[in-house]
């Protein structure tokens, strides 16, 4: 059955425009083509074609979307057209005109007229293929068209015929849909000639069609988005190969963890002598003690080697602990520790974390809170990591703690404690781990037999482990156990390892390894949600489940690695708590704890359902013919059902009926035959799985490689096994998946357009970022429909509603972005769209498994020998098109590799085989339809014969329908090819496979860019199936190169994979699809690219007309260039194909034309300087070296060099030679160059070679006319302004003839400054110090100053960028408001805003704190550029006329990491350039004045005789050396080569530094060209020994010396005289810039009063006095002359930037540790023409002296005598100390020589900051002091002390940062009251005590002269402190003292008391005292 839409027309249509139409019925869209230029009417005439399986029901409807095509926009919708079926349904056919709605369902006047058919087809009804709608045409704007109902209707499980087969009497049919396959990017697609309509559009977006149509293409373009691209299409039944073959997963890689723990602060704990300890996995290195103080100071640095896989390393967990009093006897308390995993390291922007404090918690105490914090760095590096560190000159920064925690973006400062709870349920499905041999042997001695493993779950995070019980000889065993963690929240350990582990009494071994990724399983967002996981079944591979008692793939097991094999499952869940550390019950330990649980039910995990897996072997090539002739088949696994060798270890104790899947083999078909019925096989309850094929014996195709000969009859497997149905997951993964994979196809597109220089790259990324916005809205809709299904855990809900969130706002963001995309913004789009890759990538990876992977064996003899495995998501099937594996139903070619360790290096690049293979899996219930997706034109053979048995699989296909065809490999050239003989060349060819078929093309020798330049015609191709699908859907071609060797086995280089062109036999060969074009296809050599091969390739259907191709080939050739001839290879008939074509029988064909590219005739010119560094051959010196140089099979010899020794240059410079190349550039071929060394004898040897693959930028374009043109134009005054360094950002201008152009120039003038300084006091700033005396400064404070400056320009530049990115985005927002106000409210990432804000946050508080409290003005110093790079990256290497080709030889080394270059394969280099333009060439350019014939276009070029020059190295100092001794520390010196001159600093090595300051200079003198590489070394100075070399870096003396950019003296920002800023080269600035003029033939320079200067049409302003050293101020021209230097680029037509002085930092390599830096050197280098001027002496950068603040001794630790018995709590002590010690006034530390040990050989100097520790202790007689209190005060900044006792409080410790401090160097003399602090029981800061002291610094020239005793001695002794005499003394006067003691502590208690004890005495005696009285008063009164 068919439902056929014939489209016919379209009226009333308004306007004139591109049309276009969509088709859809039932989710599936079509498109028409573009109708160009339409008026009212548009004339489609074409016909869709939907197959339907099931009956169209009357209510259906049919939507037709008319729209308006724009090239650039979003596509407009004119109208739609909807139609319910109902009428076609009942008439079979019907003819229809309406008009069309619009939005608001509206009638427009556009009326539609269309013709639609429903007829039932001829044949048998077949299912429906989902799969064939897979890659769904997009439509204007890269739109996923989909629909939310299903392909089917709701009652449709089965289908007929495949799209696309035609009918007779109905128009042309287009394709459903045709994708793309590309061998090196997936995704690209060929162009067509311009004007050309596709037959469809093809699954690329339509900005990409509008760029075919606009772009005006030359004919010969070859594909527009690729020049990798696979020609031609791939329709839906086949899948994209992989093409990268070699796991890389599991290989060692070197990498190198640097720490430095700088200091710790705020340590719990009293009188502390703390040591840091630094952990990584096994290895610990410790800090030196600090003794007594809560915050030692360090600056330690540690270096961590290690080789191991990448997953091994980043689960290392990197831990620092702080331990108190640790010695050589005891190992101290722990006074806190600080974890987190490697990864966390190197997932940071540059790898590291730089100067960042780690906050230390107690392990045993999680109650207790902060222990303290640990400032360090920690900087992970893999081979050819870079890290750039921050300049370290000044770490004076005061640190805010709290805002710089050692911890990764997004995670919050205060992290609290958790406990994560991993239950461990049950497994299944465990191997045997044991031999069978030993369980007999049990059995005869016990009497029982028993399950042969004992295995337990071993949970590993955090560094810390738990194990379950182990359950005694169990395969399926049970534990209810959970191991809990207790770890900070977010933990920094990424991963947690659950293994399953065979209890042993030898030796423990992994069963099964499991990583769970925390990060997948928690959402940090405002939504987001805890760690949780499961309930689920996890599932572990590893090695095959054979035991083996030394088993070759344990390593896999670990968890290294792909594994090979199913292993067992795990039944685990999840859970995290957030602890409240302040509850009392809670447990204060992190230990680990293991509980038991209670069992979880059976339905937990979801329901159990049946599943069907098949699967057919269309084709089994490309054997390895090392396996033998042996019969070979194939076994396919899932989990252990299939698995006849050593699947299902049984448990004795039995097992349900429905896990006892295994399949029986063929020989047990019979009985599955007589046991069968019609019902029984309804009902599928005993259906026999079949999982292997038929043994069968390999045939030979060729020298390397056997086939199967399956033919005709293809055989099958199915297996049914019972998994929980937890297909959801699956399903959404699919969809993210889809998504991704097209998003990738997209971004490789543009980053293909963007390299190939190709037009509206802008374009083509728009399109991609709409698709993935609807591709998002279309995710969010399918998820919404995700039932509560049974089964479903926490996780799967969050899980769901995140990625929910996460696509709506990707899709969002996509939007936005997209609307922001202009030109000049793609390529930062595009890493923004590539951070959407990584985002989708990662939440489509769904970390709760379900169905297990599934695994193809190759076997022979019983004997596993390669592997594939598949994801089960890949071949899962749905009814939704999306949620289907991107596999499901289709033909895959699927290569076998290797198992394990096999499958590294050579034994993983070769093929062990290929198949062309078919795989289905899903619910049984479902697989009505799971034959669908096959090719068609096959019979079933069916194990069961019977009628009744439709739902039978079948054993074996048989394809009735055969189709004969010729293939054509058009194979050009290739280039870039692997080094595989020890020439360093190859000798190529290469091995073409089709099907059963190969051949090969000619061998060329000795090239690694052959021009094979062949046709291989393969004749009676028999491909099966029908001939419809295979014009779409052939199979693919696989290209492997080699090299041929005399002796032994070719050696393999690389493969590639292509997609050849089909032509059927009714279709014409011509244009748009024929001829093909060339394309580049990608070789890879493992998972490294191998080079590129230009080849095309064709299918054409026997029989076919010879004379109609030979006819179009002709025509296309004509058409691209019909003047130019025909050259001698190109000729203009195609070769007869009939004639032998064999190369060991016939002639070789060539490639013919119309497909080998158009050629013009161009000349190339070559420039030969010299050679350089020439290793020897064969252990003989090369003498006469010439060098060949070849392109395109013409080329031309350079003049013999006679002596290479005495000159290494050549005598004639300028050669050149005439070639025809392709007139597309990037076909152009490689040019190669070689050098041989002319021998005795006539005899020649290869030295080495250089391919130069890219031509391009030695094309020749003319200069600009109107740079030439500028000398004629008007004067253009450049003026010049005082701006601070900061903005030199801004001196960039355009300058035009017309305009006054202003240049903005740094000039110091005095007045300025002065000026300056005054608005300064005026604003009431304290200026802090004078200006500095001119005698004060030397070279180091030009360093220091500059070094500001540069970090200042870094702040500047990264506002200033933070600036235009946000004025981008309010333009964009702006602009967006006026096109479309819908889209208006969307504005920015979110995540970028954060970072804005964050980023500004750290500017400010750096200004902030610079400003306040360090920065003083330094008005007068000037400056020099500090680089913190090599100086060649900043000048482009100085190849501005001078190139220099390295020269290789040597066999090429297989790496990973391409980039890297094998340095050992150099062996010279050649010096020299190329210049290539196309003939002929305009007459301007020879007539200009002075143009030298001989010299072609290299004019102006210094001759090459050999030149002396004197050579001065100025070496500042080294960073971050890597440690060459034991101790971690290293004696480095400097080592200077250049030529055979060698100066070995050794004398002067630095003892115990890693960042030495040498501060020297070395004069060598050498002569160019013989001595040109300098090389400067740093070796480490051993007492015992050869010294070690640490490492070197080499610079090309000779590139810099002849360089225009002028590297030979850097020019100095001012002119001076005398002072530290001398002009140091010999030459003035007047001088230099009269020669500068004078080379580049410039009017000038002309000075003129007023301070002005004229270079051609520039004028220069600037001053004209200079001050001598007297004082006296003269007139001179030199800083109007340096003025135009420091401007030189702006000068019209020679401009470029001069060198400035500077100083540049170079990494340091060891060729032990390739790739990985060893540390870095500050230097630079001037060199001085020995015939020129005489350079004055070398500037002084010896390091500065520390200024001596008295001598004495270092870290002195001085006590006051004892006030005893202090009544009052006060102490007097008028009691002096004195310090002397070493300061360095610049860095702001005291300097200490010291010998580290008792044994060392000599003082090793230490830097650490200005401290001064004041501390007072209780003094106890018998027991030991008690601490009371202390203060630290860092003398360059503290807070003044209170004028009295009373004001000193401790708000001056808690808020210091707030308050205003001082520096003891600058007021020398402070006095005031401190407070003494400590911690109490609460860990809180309390006042202990207050100090008045007066600190006086003194240098040690004045103390000389006023000398002090210690104490209160002699000289000017102290007086004796006011001391009460009553002390307190409890043996002389217990009672007194008892009653000073109650008197003190409770005054107010005595006081009430005696109060209170009066009154009594006083009542007590009135009642006494009343009677007596009483009775006085009577008798007085009677009396």
């Amino acid at each position: 059955m068919a439902l056929v839409v014939c489209l016919k027309t379209v009226t009333e249509l308004r306007g004139k425009g591109d049309r276009i139409a969509k088709v859809s019925f039932r989710g599936l869209s079509f498109y028409s083509r573009v109708l160009e230029n339409c008026e009212d009417e548009a004339r489609f005439e074409e016909a869709f074609r939907w197959p339907v399986a099931s009956k169209v029901d009357g209510n259906e409807m049919l939507e037709i979307h008319i729209y308006n095509y724009s090239k650039v926009f979003t596509n407009r919708l004119i109208g739609t057209f909807r139609m319910v079926l109902q009428k076609v349904v009942e008439e079979g056919h019907l003819e229809v005109s309406d008009t069309l709605i619009d939005d608001n369902n509206t009638a427009i006047q556009t009326s539609i007229s269309i013709e639609i058919w429903y007829q039932p087809m001829d044949g048998s009804v077949r299912g429906w293929s989902d799969g064939e709608f897979l890659d769904v045409p997009d439509d204007r704007d890269g739109m996923f068209q989909f629909e939310t109902e299903s392909l089917l209707s709701s009652h449709s499980h089965s289908s007929g015929t495949p799209p696309g087969r035609s009918s007779h009497g109905i128009p042309t049919f287009r394709k459903a849909g045709k994708g793309v396959f590309s061998a090196m990017k997936i995704g690209k697609v060929r162009s067509h000639k311009k004007g050309d309509d596709p037959a469809i559009l093809e699954t690329e977006d339509l900005d990409r069609k509008a760029m075919r149509l606009g772009g005006g293409l030359d004919p010969d373009t070859i594909s527009l988005a690729s020049v990798t691209a696979v020609t031609t299409n791939v329709s839906n039944k086949r899948s994209k190969p992989d093409i990268k073959m070699e796991p890389s997963a599991g290989r060692p890689v070197d990498y190198q963890i640097s720490v430095t723990v700088i200091e710790a602060r705020q340590l719990v704990g009293l009188n502390m002598d703390p040591v840091v300890c630094v952990e990584i996995g096994e290895e610990k290195k410790y800090t030196s003690m600090k003794e007594s103080t809560n915050c030692p100071y360090y600056n330690e640095y540690f270096v961590f080697d290690f080789h191991v896989p990448p997953d091994v390393m980043f689960d290392k967990i990197l831990k620092l602990s702080v331990i108190h009093s640790k010695n050589l006897l005891r190992s101290g308390t722990l006074v806190g520790n600080f974890k987190l995993d490697v990864g966390t390291v190197y997932s940071q922007s540059e790898h590291q974390f730089y100067h960042k404090w780690a906050m230390l918690s107690d392990p045993d105490d999680i109650t207790a809170g902060c222990k303290g914090y640990v400032k360090c760095d920690i900087a992970v590096v893999g081979k050819g990591d870079n890290i750039k560190t921050p300049h370290k000159a000044s770490e004076t920064d005061e640190d805010d703690i709290e805002g710089n925690l050692l911890l990764p973006e997004g995670i919050p400062s205060e992290r609290q404690w958790a406990r994560f709870y991993v239950r461990i349920y049950r497994a299944e499905g465990l191997p045997k781990m044991n031999t069978s041999i030993m369980a007999n042997v049990k059995k005869a001695f016990i009497g029982e037999n028993r399950d042969l493993v004992d295995p337990y779950v071993q949970v590993q995070f955090a560094g810390q482990k738990g194990k379950t019980s182990v359950q005694k000889s169990s395969y399926e065993p049970i534990w209810n156990e959970q191991v809990i963690f207790t770890e900070m929240f977010p933990p920094l350990c990424k991963r947690m390892k659950v293994q399953i582990r065979d209890s042993d009494k030898v030796n423990d071994v992994a069963i099964g390894t499991h990583f769970i990724d925390l990060r997948k399983i928690s959402n940090d967002g405002d939504k987001g949600f805890l760690p949780t996981l499961g309930p689920a079944w996890v599932n572990m591979y590893g090695s095959t489940r054979n035991y083996t008692l030394m088993d070759e793939h344990q390593d896999l097991n670990e968890g290294l690695g792909e594994g090979v094999s199913f292993r067992a499952r795990l039944l685990i869940s999840v859970a995290v708590e957030i602890l409240d550390t302040t509850s009392s019950e809670i447990m204060s330990s992190t230990e680990v704890q293991v509980e038991p649980v209670s069992n979880i039910s059976e339905s937990a995990t979801g329901k159990v359902e049946e599943f069907f897996l098949f699967g057919s072997f269309l084709e089994a090539t490309m054997i390895d013919r090392k396996i033998g002739d042996k019969p070979i088949n194939f076994e396919v696994t899932i989990g252990n059902y299939g698995n006849q060798i050593d699947g299902v270890s049984k448990p004795v104790a039995g097992r349900k009926k429905k896990k006892d899947g295994v399949g029986e083999s063929d020989e047990e078909e019979s009985e599955l035959i007589q046991n069968s019925s019609d019902e029984e096989a309804e009902d599928d309850g005993d259906l026999v799985s079949v999982s292997t094929s038929p043994p069968m014996k390999p045939v030979i195709t060729d020298r390397n490689y056997f086939h199967l000969p399956y033919f005709e009859k293809k055989p099958c497997i199915y297996i049914k096994s019972w998994w929980q149905d937890q297909r959801r997951r699956l399903y959404n993964s699919n969809v993210m998946d889809k998504i991704a994979d097209k998003l990738e196809e997209g971004l490789n597109d543009v980053q293909e357009i963007i390299k190939t220089e190709k037009a509206f790259p802008e374009r083509r990324l728009r399109g991609v970022l709409e698709e993935l916005s609807t591709g998002c809205s279309r995710f969010v809709t399918l998820a919404n429909k995700d039932q509560n299904l049974a089964g479903r855990t926490k996780l799967d809900q969050e899980r769901l509603k995140s990625c929910m969130r996460e696509m709506e706002s990707m899709g969002q963001q996509a939007k936005t972005i997209r609307s922001q995309v202009k030109r000049n913004t793609v390529r930062d789009k595009l890493k923004l769209a590539l951070n959407f890759l990584q985002r989708l990538r990662f939440l489509a990876d769904e970390p709760q498994h379900s169905i297990p992977d599934v695994f193809v064996w190759m076997m022979s003899n019983n004997k596993r020998i390669a592997y594939a495995r598949i994801p089960s998501k890949d071949i899962l099937y749905s009814i939704v098109d999306e949620e289907r594996g991107k596999d499901c139903g289709k033909v895959k070619a699927v290569f076998l590799r290797l198992p394990g360790k096999k499958g590294f290096g050579p034994a993983g690049w070769t093929v062990q085989a290929k198949l062309e293979m078919y795989l289905w899996l899903g619910l049984n219930k479902q697989r009505k339809d799971f034959l669908s997706g096959l090719p068609s034109g096959f019979e079933e053979n069916k194990a069961v014969k019977g009628t009744g048995l439709q739902v039978v699989p079948p054993i074996s296909l048989v394809y009735n329908m055969k189709q004969v065809f010729q293939l054509r490999a058009h194979m050009y050239q290739a280039r870039s090819l692997f080094a595989a003989d020890s020439s360093g060349l190859s000798d190529p060819f290469a091995r073409v496979f089709f099907s059963t078929h190969s051949q090969v093309t000619e061998v060329l020798s000795e090239t690694l860019c052959p021009t094979w330049d062949q046709l291989l015609v393969f004749d009676n191709v028999e491909l099966y199936g029908e001939a419809t699908e295979l014009r779409d859907d052939p199979p693919i071609i696989v290209i492997e190169i080699y090299d041929q060797d005399t002796v032994g086995k070719a050696e393999f280089i690389g493969r590639t994979f292509a997609k050849p062109l089909s032509k059927m036999v009714d279709e014409h060969y011509g244009p748009p699809r024929f001829p093909p074009q060339l394309e580049y296809y990608q070789i890879y050599r493992g998972n490294c690219p191998a080079g590129e091969l230009l080849a095309a390739f064709e299918l054409l259907q026997i029989p076919y007309d010879d004379e109609e191709i030979r006819r179009a080939l002709i025509a296309v050739h004509d058409f691209a260039v019909p003047q130019i001839k025909i050259g001698p290879a190109g000729r203009t008939e195609l070769p007869p194909i009939d004639g032998p074509t064999d190369v060991d029988r016939g002639p070789i064909l060539p490639v013919p034309l119309g497909i080998r590219p158009v050629l013009s005739r161009y000349r190339i010119e070559v420039l030969f300087w010299g050679l350089r560094d020439l290793k020897r051959i064969n252990l003989a010196q090369v003498d006469r070296p010439r060098v060949d140089i070849e392109c395109a099979g013409k080329g031309i010899q350079s003049a013999l060099i006679q002596n290479y020794k005495k000159n290494p240059n050549f005598s004639t410079l300028v050669k050149w030679f005439e070639v025809d190349l392709p007139e597309n550039e990037l076909l152009h071929p490689p040019l190669n160059i070689r050098v041989v060394d002319c021998r005795a004898f006539g005899r020649y040897t290869l030295v080495g070679s250089h391919a130069v693959t890219s031509l391009r930028k030695f094309i020749y374009t003319s200069p600009d006319k109107r740079a030439n043109n500028w000398a004629h134009t008007g004067d253009i005054v450049v003026n010049i302004d005082s701006e601070p360094n900061i903005k030199k950002m801004e001196t960039v201008v355009k300058l035009d003839a017309t305009s006054d152009a202003v240049v903005k120039i740094d000039v110091n003038e005095d007045e300025k400054e002065k000026e300056k300084k005054k608005k300064k006091k005026k604003k009431g700033e304290e200026v802090e110090e004078e200006e500095p005396d001119e005698s004060m400064l030397d070279w180091w404070s030009k360093y220091f100053a500059s070094i500001e400056t540069m970090m200042e320009t870094l702040r500047a530049q990264e506002a200033a960028w933070a600036e235009a990115e946000e004025r981008e985005d309010m333009e964009i927002a702006a602009e967006n408001a006026e096109i479309k106000g819908d889209d208006s409210h969307v504005k920015g990432t979110k995540p970028k805003e954060k970072t804005k804000s964050k980023s500004s946050k750290d500017k400010k508080k750096n200004h902030g704190s610079d400003g306040t409290e360090k920065k003083v003005p330094k008005p007068r110093v000037d400056e020099l550029m500090v680089y913190n790079k090599e100086l060649e990256s900043e000048f482009d290497h100085f190849e501005d006329w001078l190139h220099t080709f390295n020269l290789y030889r040597g066999k090429a080394v297989d790496d990973d990491d391409h980039n890297m270059v094998d340095d050992d394969r150099i062996v010279g280099r050649f010096k020299g350039s190329l210049c290539m333009y196309k003939l002929p060439l305009s007459d301007e350019i020879t007539r200009e004045a002075g143009f030298d014939p001989n010299m072609g276009m290299f004019q102006s070029i210094p001759h090459n005789d050999p030149i002396n020059v004197l050579v001065r190295v100025y070496v500042v100092r080294a960073t971050d050396l890597h440690p060459a001794d034991i101790n971690g520390k290293a004696d480095p010196y400097i080592v200077i080569k250049l030529g055979k001159s060698e100066i070995k600093d050794k004398e002067n090595y630095i003892s115990k530094q890693l960042n030495p300051v040498f501060g020297k200079s070395f004069d060598i003198e050498a002569t160019f060209p013989m001595e040109s590489m300098l090389t400067v070394s740093v070796y480490d100075w051993d007492l015992v020994g050869t010294d070690d070399l640490i490492g070197e870096t080499k610079i090309d003396l000779e590139n810099r010396y002849y360089s225009k950019h002028r590297a030979t003296c850097g020019i100095a920002s001012n002119y001076s005289l005398h002072g530290y800023n001398v002009w140091r080269d010999p030459q003035k600035p007047t001088q230099l810039l009269a020669k500068l003029c004078k080379e580049g033939k410039l009017d000038g320079p002309h000075y003129s009063p007023g301070g002005k200067v004229k270079v051609s049409n520039r004028i220069f302003l600037g001053p004209t006095e200079i001050e001598d050293e007297n004082g006296l101020k003269k007139p001179t021209e030199e800083h109007l002359a340096l003025t135009v230097l420091k401007h030189w680029e702006e000068i019209p037509r020679v401009g470029c930037k001069l060198v400035p002085e500077h100083v540049e930092t170079r990494p340091l390599l060891n060729l032990d540790k390739p790739g990985i830096e060893q540390g870095r050197i500050e230097m630079w280098v001037d060199m001085f023409p020995m015939d020129g001027p005489a350079p004055g002496p070398a500037i002084d950068i010896s390091p500065r002296k520390p200024k001596n603040w008295l001598k004495g001794q270092q870290e002195d630790k001085q006590d006051t005598d004892v006030h005893y018995h202090s009544l009052t709590g006060e102490g007097n002590f008028n009691w002096r100390f004195v310090f002397p010690f070493d300061y360095l006034m610049a860095e702001e530390k005291i300097v200490i020589s010291k010998k580290e040990s008792l044994f060392s050989w000599d003082e090793t100097e230490y830097k650490i900051p200005a401290r001064l520790t004041l501390q007072v202790w209780d003094a106890d007689h018998f027991s030991a002091d008690d601490f009371l209190g202390a203060i630290e005060l860092d003398l360059n900044r503290f807070p003044r002390g209170a004028k009295t006792a009373k004001q000193c409080s401790i708000d001056m410790v808690l808020n210091e940062q707030e308050l205003p401090t001082i520096s003891i160097f600058k007021q020398k003399r402070v006095k005031g009251w401190w407070p003494f602090v400590a911690r109490d029981e609460n860990d809180e800061l309390e006042l202990t005590g207050k100090v008045e002291a007066e600190l006086h610094l003194l240098t040690a020239e004045e103390a000389e002269k006023n000398p002090v005793g210690l104490g209160r001695k002699e000289p000017d002794p102290l007086e004796k402190p006011n001391r009460p005499t009553t002390s307190l003394s409890w043996l002389l006067s217990p009672t007194r003292a008892a009653c000073i003691m109650a008197w003190r502590q409770y005054k107010l208690a005595c006081v009430v008391l005696l109060l209170i004890v009066t009154g009594l005495i006083f009542l007590g005696l009135l009642i006494f005292s009343i009677p007596s009285a009483l009775s006085q008063k009577i008798v007085n009164f009677i009396g």
